[in-house]
């Protein structure tokens, strides 16, 4: 029998985490706690969706790392990390507001080997591969084609810190009536899936962490688009769409 690839191994604990928040979905939520803030929770979801992911990527890669959104972080022995984040858009999961996705990623010394992003409510897969492109249940896809920035819908997302928020609103005032329109849907994942997927032309923000994006980022770069981080004060910036328009849009953010 074939070893299951890395790729098949992220879109089959994407699933398994998805189906069991499916389940839940919609019912009352349990193990509710405050994060950072009071924007930013967990629930019993959360965990035990990771939990589905990590027992599962435990027993096919054992000596692989592991970094996730909760509690599932461990060094491995193979120069290898699995990147999870078990429910991205937990606010909106709570609310019963249908955007929130399973992301599973696993990279290397190099960056991204094989990223899956699950959105269980429209049963869409996103996964990608190094080198092999980006796929959308089973059919391959691009980004969209370039477009001017006037032309642009581009989505953002904002911080769990009140005061961050402030700047952020700021940055979106200055931004908004140089681009067709912005979206936000809550999820950095969901929407860099809908980005390489073709459905969105551009996307920015700031203060992610490494399991809000690592699969996201292959997808957008499989995708033929183009990711830029800038390490600046007083939260890194991400941009992602195609290589002119993402840059025009670190232009605009500063």
């Amino acid at each position: 029998m074939r070893p299951e690839s890395d790729l098949e191994l992220a879109e089959r604990a994407a699933r398994r985490a998805g189906a069991l928040l499916l389940e839940r979905f919609g019912g009352p939520a349990s193990g509710l706690e405050q994060k950072s803030s009071s924007t930013d929770m967990v629930s019993d979801a959360d965990r035990d969706a990771e939990t589905a992911i990590v027992d599962m990527l435990r027993a096919e890669r054992p000596d692989d790392g592991l970094l996730g959104e909760e509690d599932a972080s461990r060094e491995g022995l193979s120069g290898r990390r699995w990147v999870i984040d078990p429910l991205d858009g937990t606010t909106n999961y709570l609310y019963r507001f249908p955007a929130w996705v399973v992301s599973v990623a696993v990279e290397d010394s190099e960056g991204g080997l094989a990223g899956a992003v699950f959105d269980p409510v429209r049963d869409e897969l996103f996964a990608a591969a190094r080198g092999e492109g980006l796929v959308v249940n089973g059919e391959r896809t691009s980004v969209r084609e370039p477009v001017a920035t006037e032309r642009a819908l581009v989505a953002t997302g904002f911080s769990y810190e009140s005061a961050r928020r402030a700047d952020q609103a700021a940055v979106v005032s200055r931004v908004l009536p140089r681009v067709r329109d912005i979206r936000r849907a809550g999820a950095a994942a969901f929407d860099l899936a809908l980005l390489a997927a073709g459905r969105l032309d551009g996307y920015y923000e700031r203060g992610l962490k490494p399991w809000d994006w690592a699969a996201g980022r292959l997808l957008v770069t499989e995708a033929g688009g183009t990711v830029v981080e800038l390490e600046d004060e007083p939260a890194g910036l991400v941009a992602a769409s195609t290589p002119e328009l993402a840059e025009a849009l670190v232009g605009l953010v500063g």
